[in-house]
C-alpha cells in the first residue's frame, strides 16, 4: 500500500521534515517517501540483513537517510534529536524474510526451524525450541490464539507425537499428516507457521509498547501511519488510536488493499491500514 502510504504522511500531512519507517525491510517505502519529497527518514529494523539491503537501494539518498538496528521496544532509546513528522509501521514477515529458507519462515522449501526476525544466535527462542519444548496444551493454545487455527489441538498433538522437529519442512509435513490438504486451498501449516512467528519474535508484545513511544517521538500535526496483516495486531492498533488523548484518528474505517494490488501481490490481501495525527497545530 506504498500509495497510501504516500498520500497519509507526504501528500496530505502538513509537515514533510523527517519520517520514521519502523520496518524499513528492503527499504521500498523508505525510498517512496524520500523520492515523494520527505526531507529525512530514519529506517528502523531489528534485522541486519534487511539493513544491508536496504542501505545498498537507499545510497541514492544517503544524505537523506540514516539505519538504526533496534527492536520496537527499543525505539525510544535509540532514536535521539527531537520531534519526528511521521512514524511508519508495515507489520509482519516481509517476502525477503520468506524467501530466504535458511531463516526458517516459509513451509514452501526446507530450512531450520528458527523464525527470528533479528538473525542473531544471541536471540531466543527460536521456532523449534517452541515446538519441542512447550507441553502439548500451551502448544495448541499458542496456535490457535496467534494462528486463528481451529485444529490447533490436533496439529498440536501430531507435533509432540512427532518430536524432535528441527525443519520447517518437517514441521510442514507434521500439520499436512493432522490436518490434510484442500486442493487449492492455502496451505493447510500457514497459520501455524505465523503463530510461532508472532511468538518467537514477541511482535504483539512489542508493537504495544512501540505505539506510546511513537506518538511521543510526534511533533504536533505528525501522523502515524500502520498497516496490520494480523487481527491482533490491529486490535493493538485500534485501541491505541482510540484511547490516545493525543491522536485523531484519519482513517474511520480501516483501508484495504486494492483488486489491482492483490492480483499483483497476494501477500498484501490481509492488511489493514490505518493513520492518526498527533493533536496541536503544526509549526
Amino acid at each position: 500500500m506504498v500509495r497510501e502510504v504516500v498520500r497519509f504522511l507526504v501528500d496530505q500531512a502538513s509537515r514533510r521534515g523527517t519520517v520514521v519507517d519502523m520496518t524499513l525491510g528492503a527499504g521500498g517505502h523508505t525510498e517512496a517517501l524520500l523520492r515523494a519529497g520527505v526531507e529525512r527518514v530514519i529506517g528502523v529494523d531489528r534485522d541486519p540483513a534487511a539493513l544491508a539491503i536496504a542501505g545498498a537501494r537507499l545510497e541514492p539518498f544517503a544524505e537523506r537517510f540514516r539505519s538504526v538496528r533496534t527492536t520496537f521496544e527499543q525505539v525510544d532509546a535509540a532514536l535521539t534529536g527531537g520531534p519526528v513528522d511521521g512514524v511508519l509501521y508495515d507489520l509482519g514477515v516481509s517476502s525477503m524474510q520468506l524467501d530466504t529458507p535458511d531463516r526458517g519462515f516459509g513451509y514452501r522449501a526446507g530450512g531450520p526451524l528458527d523464525m527470528r526476525m533479528g538473525g542473531g544466535a544471541d536471540e531466543e527462542p527460536t521456532a523449534a525450541d517452541l515446538v519441542n519444548g512447550l507441553p502439548e496444551g500451551e502448544l495448541a493454545e499458542l496456535i490457535f490464539e496467534l494462528g486463528c487455527e481451529r485444529r490447533s489441538r490436533r496439529i498440536a498433538r501430531a507435533i509432540v507425537r512427532r518430536r524432535p522437529i528441527t525443519t520447517t519442512d518437517q514441521l510442514a509435513g507434521v500439520v499436512v499428516s493432522a490436518v490434510g490438504r484442500r486442493p487449492g486451498g492455502p496451505h493447510p501449516a500457514r497459520r501455524t507457521f505465523q503463530a510461532l512467528r508472532i511468538a518467537v519474535n514477541r511482535e504483539i508484545e512489542e508493537l504495544a509498547a512501540s505505539l506510546p513511544q511513537a506518538v511521543r517521538l510526534l511533533a504536533p500535526g505528525g501522523r502515524v501511519v500502520v498497516i496490520a496483516y494480523h487481527s491482533l495486531e490491529d486490535r493493538v492498533v485500534k485501541t491505541t488510536f482510540r484511547d490516545d488523548e493525543r491522536l485523531t484518528v484519519l482513517t474511520r474505517k480501516p483501508l484495504r488493499p486494492s483488486d489491482e494490488e492483490v492480483a499483483r501481490n497476494p501477500r498484501a490481501r490481509s492488511a489493514i491500514f490505518r493513520a492518526a495525527e498527533r493533536a496541536g497545530a503544526a509549526a
